[in-house]
């Protein structure tokens, strides 16, 4: 997989561990960002049964995957003051 993934540019970010016989390149500002992206799925997830619970339609479900974004950028962004 890991060669697949570096053919095509990409390259696996896996933070170092003493145990660990090669070494791997590393990045903690891409690492940071991920899990800011993964921790965004999951809202995302707990979005996703209150948008399918009452409809079934993907145009429907898209729409409320949008507002939910929306959503969590305002809450985010917005000022506090």
């Amino acid at each position: 997989m890991r060669r697949r993934i570096n053919s095509q540019g990409g390259f696996a970010n896996i933070p170092v561990k003493r145990n660990r016989r090669k070494g791997f390149a590393f990045s903690s500002f891409l690492y940071r960002y991920r899990n800011l992206v993964e921790r965004f799925f999951g809202k995302l997830k707990n979005a996703r049964g209150l948008a399918t619970r009452y409809d079934k339609r993907s145009d429907n479900f898209l729409a409320a995957i949008k507002l939910f974004c929306a959503r969590l950028w305002i809450a985010a962004n917005e000022s506090t003051a």
